[in-house]
């Protein structure tokens, strides 16, 4: 199937062969005709799967089938989407696609300066990419209102929950218009998200591609056991592989993130940290020199780095393992893309190894292990967790797992993944 068949009117076609594209990921193809058609849409899908052009396209079509001649441009289409990168990264699509339709976009986002984006909303947009919190802030404040909306997009909802915003996303509903068209995705659908989507959604059409279970096979997936207090050596170990030209690594917390990154510049090897406690142009100006390979170890959050869109990425590294397991798969589906090359290296220490366990069991595949190299894990008998610490909570959340052996000082914390 090609872009063509999907009864795409010419001005965004033509943008979109610009930009390299003449066949739609399959969420595209499913997507793309029933949004065109005023459905409403529930699309069980990841980032990665190209589901922004799947929303994008159609509502810039039918944006530009009801052109609005006013004096000045209302806001007709609303995205709200959970962090600052994927909005931006959301923003541009929507200029790349609309480029040729006449219409006008802008995001608006926390932790910068808000007079450019209230300019900007100011002079009149069409469709308004935003964070949950500084959208609602600006409808406070009276810059912007909502009662023009026509098409609704509440984009990484399972994700709005992870981060807290679900009451922000109910306050926002409540200012909306009823009669309007929604589209609501997400990775997983645990069930306080079935929950929401059933109050956002009117007879929706359901679409859903790559279950979070089903990891690309075209990613090479290994696992190193190795003592907590070796992985900085492993990680200076593996990155003296000239081929690991760039890699993406993961911790769980924000202080984890820092320490690894002193520990890399300490070794010469350039790195820089990207999460919630680091400003907005700290953190752009940090993917934005990864991405050009000024800057070779990126290292971040789960929470940050949803949305992290980097071409070419070949290497992720789970410095630490997630207690949930469906964010392992969000983590190594940041490379491999678009059938590109990718490898995923886990480090799994003693007290992980439920971890792995619970990750192995969601993608119904066991992770080949790499025995040979000079930090071999040296405690292969942690004590097994008590059995009502191993459950998982409903909302696809993993229970955490208290440390093995005997810790004596407080060195863990129950926090959500990421929160730290």
């Amino acid at each position: 199937m090609l872009f063509k068949s999907l009864n795409i009117i010419e001005p965004i076609l033509k943008a979109v062969e610009e930009e390299g594209y003449t066949t739609p990921t399959p969420i595209q193809a499913q997507a793309i005709p029933i949004v065109l058609q005023g459905i409403d849409l529930l699309g069980c899908a990841q980032t990665g799967t190209g589901k922004t052009a799947a929303f994008a396209i159609p509502i810039l079509q039918l944006l530009s089938a009801n052109k609005v001649y006013d004096k000045k441009r209302k806001i007709r289409s609303l995205i709200v989407t959970p962090t600052r990168e994927l909005a931006i990264q959301i923003g541009d699509s929507f200029n790349a696609y609309g480029r040729h339709t006449g219409l006008k976009s802008t995001v608006v986002f926390g932790g910068v300066n808000q007079n450019p984006q209230t300019s900007a909303v100011q002079q009149g947009v069409d469709i308004l990419i935003a964070t949950p919190g500084r959208l609602l802030d600006l409808i406070h404040q009276g810059f912007i209102s909502l009662k023009d909306v026509e098409l609704f997009v509440l984009d990484e909802a399972d994700r709005m929950l992870d981060m807290g915003f679900i009451h922000d996303v109910k306050k926002l509903l409540a200012l909306l218009p009823k009669k309007r068209q929604s589209l609501f995705f997400s990775a997983t659908m645990p069930p306080e998200i079935v929950k929401l989507a059933n109050t956002i959604l009117i007879n929706p059409s359901k679409v859903s591609v790559t279950p979070v279970s089903s990891t690309v096979d075209i990613i090479q997936q290994k696992v190193y056991f190795v003592d907590k207090g070796n992985k900085n050596g492993l990680l200076i170990e593996l990155l003296k592989d000239k081929n690991i030209k760039t890699a993406l690594v993961f911790t769980r917390t924000k202080h984890g993130a820092d320490k690894v990154v002193k520990i890399l510049i300490k070794h010469n090897i350039k790195a820089e940290a990207i999460h919630g406690n680091k400003s907005q142009n700290a953190r752009q100006r940090a993917l934005t020199n990864f991405k050009a390979q000024t800057t070779r170890i990126l290292v971040a959050t789960d929470i940050a780095a949803r949305g992290i869109d980097v071409d070419d990425l070949e290497y992720v590294i789970n410095y630490e393992m997630s207690n949930i397991p469906e964010t392992y798969v969000h983590r190594i589906g940041r490379t491999g893309r678009a059938g590109a090359k990718g490898t995923a290296l886990s480090f799994c220490d003693a007290e992980e190894k439920e971890y792995l366990r619970d990750v192995e069991k969601l993608i119904a595949k066991k992770i080949p292990v790499i025995d040979n190299h000079p930090f071999p894990l040296m405690d292969h008998n942690p004590v097994k967790a008590p059995k009502q610490e191993q459950g998982r909570r409903s909302s696809g959340h993993a229970r955490p797992k208290p440390p093995t052996g005997n810790t004596g000082k407080k060195k863990w914390f129950a926090r959500p993944n990421g929160s730290r």
